[in-house]
């Protein structure tokens, strides 16, 4: 009689663990598919942080080329913000040996951008502070026109206007009526 009921003890505790054993498993495979119908969640756009490197066209020594000059300014998602912080590092003027090309006082009233062209407002203080003679207006133009190029290669020409309104030139010498292409023919190489 002993040997029957080890016999039957054993096989009462092979029952309860296999009981045990399903549990676990039916409760595993439960929580798989109760999280697979689950609707992932997309996070947030992420803000883009931290810093980018621009190149920076400022006149030469002699003032009738110009030179690159490499620039970290903070990132932005944002195209037309980040044409516009470009051009504004561009007024603050060369931290090398290069000399300025934009006056240290003039103002960026509006930035658009349409497609493959940029146009940039500024104040009339571009006009009246830029120094008389076609060098200076060349260099000024074209130090905008090739920094927004070089660093934004889907924007084709650049349309330069005053005080929202198209002007004819800034001192007299470069036409501006329509929107201008990057010119490298100024950049002066090491």
């Amino acid at each position: 009689m002993k040997k029957y009921s080890r016999s039957r003890k054993g096989k009462g505790l092979l029952f309860v663990a296999f009981i045990i054993f399903a549990a676990i498993v039916g409760a595993l495979v439960l929580k798989k598919y109760d999280v697979s119908s689950l609707k992932p969640q997309t996070p947030p756009p992420v803000e883009q942080a931290g810093t980018v490197l621009v190149t920076l066209f400022f006149a030469d020594q002699s003032g009738d080329g110009l030179v690159r000059e490499g620039r970290e300014i903070d990132a932005s998602a944002d195209l037309t913000e980040s044409v516009e912080s470009v051009v504004d590092e561009l007024i603050s003027g060369p931290v090398g040996d290069h000399a300025p090309v934009l006056p240290y006082n003039t103002q960026i009233l509006k930035v658009q951008v349409q497609g493959d062209l940029a146009f940039v407002d500024f104040g009339r203080e571009l006009v009246d502070g830029l120094p008389a003679g076609s060098s200076a207006e060349m260099t000024a133009v074209y130090a905008v026109v090739d920094t927004i190029a070089v660093n934004f290669p889907q924007i084709k020409k650049v349309q330069i206007t005053v005080d929202g309104e198209n002007v004819a030139t800034l001192k007299g010498h470069l036409d501006l009526r329509q929107p201008l292409a990057p010119d490298f023919t100024l950049e002066k190489r090491p």
